[in-house]
């Protein structure tokens, strides 16, 4: 009987998202990948944080993602920052071309999961820019609440 080896939950999360975006709406999409990727996504040896989404056609992919290469890979091993395909229902698309060709708005890669039935997808959202006096106000709720749970430990 082969032995199952148990991988580390993978939750690699774009912190500046919250940040730069108000996140309005979330999709759930899979990633068109090869066998070395997913690999060293499991690993841990991804980021998202530069990455952003956009359409080409019918179809959206994902620029600027950070797979890094897997150590034993040799030959086969892939491009850290190749172009992405993101696989979604035609539903789904349509609803974040429209909204993503709004002024303000974009599609933001929020979190890289893997599924329960092991597939590792990514989570995007609609996210509208937020202007220099909503991020500082960010700032200051942050330290608001990081004061509060200082006060009450």
């Amino acid at each position: 009987m082969a032995k199952q080896i148990k991988h580390k939950e993978i939750n690699i999360i774009n912190k500046k998202a919250g940040f730069e975006f108000i996140l309005t709406q979330k999709f759930v999409a899979g990633l068109q990948i090869t066998g070395t990727e997913v690999k060293s996504i499991r690993l841990g040896n991804a980021g998202i944080a530069e990455a952003y989404c956009f359409f080409k056609g019918e179809e959206l992919f994902i620029k600027g993602m950070n797979i890094g290469t897997f150590k034993q890979g040799s030959h086969f091993n892939h491009e850290p920052f190749r172009l992405r395909k993101l696989l979604l229902k035609k539903k789904e698309l349509d609803k974040l071309r429209i909204k993503a060709a709004e002024k303000g708005f974009g599609i933001v890669p929020v979190k890289l999961f893997e599924s329960e039935r092991g597939f590792i997808k990514l989570e995007i959202a609609i996210g509208q820019g937020k202007k220099s006096f909503d991020k500082r106000e960010t700032i200051k709720e942050r330290d608001v609440e990081r004061s509060l749970r200082r006060v009450e430990s």
